[in-house]
Order: structure tokens, then sequence, then C-alpha cells
């Protein structure tokens, strides 16, 4: 009797399931976030990550900087990842809900450092990291990537960032649902992952594929990236403040709204912030 009792006592741990850049249950992107899980060694993380099987799984912390309220680890089920807007916007908003965090102007602790996130009722908003912005790519390849062709193409191809690196391809609006990825699309594109965007009246139309596999419902980090390209390429104009939004994950039935801004001098963006809504959908609890 020992020894059956004793294989079944392990630790437990709370989880919450969230639906992130949405204000409706089941659309946008859902995110794990799992507390109380410090001191398990990385083997573990991802073992959890991988159970739960989403695009990231988040793991708040104690912070370890002094400036910090909080430090966030953050699992795909292929490793983990240095900073995310999901799971940056779902945590901090459900820690601000509880209470563990003040309501408001916070800042967050990733391996890429310092990030401030404004939280409030419905969800939350996060100030991306320095942008960058790289060489105009041939758009022949990307576009040969995603089963498009180059009349589809409807700009310069290029790679942007503001905390993580995404290529995005211009592509006329009837391309944006055509899009079809290669199984081998790492070989091809550079960054995270490759983004077919159409932009036209403040709103672009968007696809994330990992170069990993997969398509995101909602990606905060490219949606970040996306304001840097988008006044590298002219699109947006090179002085002032200017806000748009982007609509994803339609056409995997998981439709997210994710509202941008970006700030622009002598026609490069110098700061760009990503907001979204959170619904929580389930609590429970894990061993581990």
């Amino acid at each position: 009797m020992g020894g059956f009792a004793s294989s079944y006592c392990q630790r437990v741990l709370d989880y919450d399931l969230l639906d992130v850049f949405t204000d409706q249950l089941f659309t946008g992107n859902p995110l794990a976030v799992v507390h109380g899980a410090g001191d398990l060694p990385d083997t573990r993380l991802q073992a959890v990550a991988n159970e739960f099987g989403l695009s990231e799984t988040a793991f708040p912390l104690p912070p370890t900087h002094p400036d910090a309220h909080y430090r966030l680890r953050i699992f795909s089920p292929t490793g983990e990842l240095p900073f995310a807007g999901l799971p940056s916007i779902g945590t901090a908003w459900l820690l601000a809900s509880r209470g563990v965090i003040p309501s408001g102007v916070v800042v967050q602790q990733t391996a890429r450092g310092l990030h401030e996130v404004t939280t409030t009722p419905n969800g939350a908003e996060l100030a991306g990291d320095t942008p960058s912005v790289g060489d105009y790519l041939d758009a022949g390849p990307p576009a040969n990537a995603l089963g498009l062709f180059l009349s589809d193409v409807d700009g310069h191809a290029g790679v942007a960032g503001a905390g993580v690196d995404f290529t995005f391809l211009p592509v006329k609006e009837d391309a944006v649902a055509r899009a079809h990825p290669r199984q081998d699309l790492a070989g091809h594109v550079p960054g995270r992952g490759l983004v077919p965007v159409h932009f036209a009246g403040g709103v672009a139309h968007v696809r994330m594929f990992r170069v990993s596999g997969g398509e995101d419902p909602a990606t905060g980090s490219a949606a970040l990236a996306l304001g840097v390209f988008l006044v590298d390429r002219g699109l947006l104009p090179p002085e002032g403040e200017h806000r748009f939004s982007v609509r994803q994950g339609v056409e995997v039935g998981r439709p997210s709204t994710l509202e941008c801004s970006v700030t622009a001098v002598g026609g490069v963006a110098t700061h760009v912030r990503v907001s979204g809504g959170v619904v929580p959908v389930a609590e429970g609890k894990m061993r581990v």
C-alpha cells in the first residue's frame, strides 16, 4: 500500500487558460499560465508546455531584477522563448486581476530584459524592445515558400523586429488567405516566422507561419515588428505617433484583434506598442 500511495504523492500546480487578443471566448490565441513553478528544472517546464501543446505557456516567477514587478519565462512546444507578446499581455492582466501585481504600469522581466506593461480591466498593452530593420529581401523565395506567385506580391519583403525578428511579405488582399506554407519553411526565411501582410486603411490583415511549424492565431511580437516594418517601407508617415490594427486568426477559426501604435522619427520607428483584450477560460491543477 505504501508504494501505491507514494506513486501518487506528486506536486500539484495551479494553472489558468486564457484567450488573448480578443473579447470573446474561444477566439484569439489561447495561453496557459502555470503558477509556482520557479523551482522546477527546465526539462520539466518544457514538459508542461508540451502537455498543453499551445503556441506558448507562461511561467510567472519572482523577479531577480530590483526594478521588475515579476519575471516571466515562456516556453513553446519546441523550446524556451526570450520574449513574446501573447504571454506578456495575458500574464500581466491575470496577475493584476488577482492582485499579485499592481494595476496600471508595471515592469516585466524576461530573458530579453525589462519591458513596460500597462494593464487595464479588460487586457493589457506591451512596449516592444528596441526596433530593428534588416535588408530588403528578394520576394521570390518567401512567396514560393507560401505557395504564392510574384504577381501576388505587393511590396518589398524584409525582416524587422522589436524583440523578435520576423520576415514580412507584403501581398495583395486575396493572397493572404491563399498562403499555404511549405514544410521546410525554416530553410527559406530568417526570423521566427513568415508573415504575409496586406495593409490598407490603417488595418493589417496578416497570418504568421512559424518556422518551427504551425500557424499562430495572434502574434503580439509580430505585431510589434510590423509597426517597425510599416514605417521603414513608408506605409506609415515618417514622423509622429501612428495607430493601426492587426486582424489575424480568421483562417484558423480564431479571429483576433491586436491594436498597435508606433512612434517614428525621421522615417525610423523608435517605439512600438501592442495591446489586446484577455478573456479567462478555465482554471485547473496540474501534477508535475
